[in-house]
């Protein structure tokens, strides 16, 4: 099964911290790790709004994360499992991204790697690992 990245330990991967999550990365073949085109997005939000000193440095650092892992692109089928989700915990006051790339992880049968699993939590169907911890 593949590994989708969240957003929080796609930045660990950039700054190369903490080492587990680099370390627990270098383990895994290529192929075995993706990233949602909504992470990416995230990501490059993080890059347009905090412009200054350390931003030609993020470009880099994220030019090289895509070209280390895949990214995937938000599909129909994506798009279905995330009304799936929507509807199977519909009260829940979640961040929408988040849901997004919950749906995705769901929708390529990948579990999501992340710092956040309260944030990700009770979501039906969803295999949630975390690195950091």
């Amino acid at each position: 099964m593949p590994y989708l990245l969240d957003t929080n330990i796609c930045i660990y991967l950039m700054r190369e911290r903490p080492p587990q999550v680099a370390a627990r990365f270098a383990a895994l073949r290529q192929g075995q790790v993706v990233m949602s085109a909504i992470t990416c997005a995230e990501l490059r939000h993080g890059i347009e709004r905090y412009r200054g000193p350390s931003a030609r440095s993020a470009e880099k650092s994220l030019r090289r994360l895509t070209e280390a892992i895949p990214v995937l692109a938000f599909d129909v089928r994506a798009a279905e499992s995330y009304g799936r989700l929507a509807a199977a915990v519909p009260d829940r006051r979640r961040d929408a991204l988040d849901r997004l790339i919950a749906a995705h992880a769901i929708s390529v049968g990948a579990t999501l790697v992340t710092n956040d699993e309260t944030g990700f939590r009770d979501y039906p169907g969803l295999a949630v690992e975390n690195w950091v911890s």
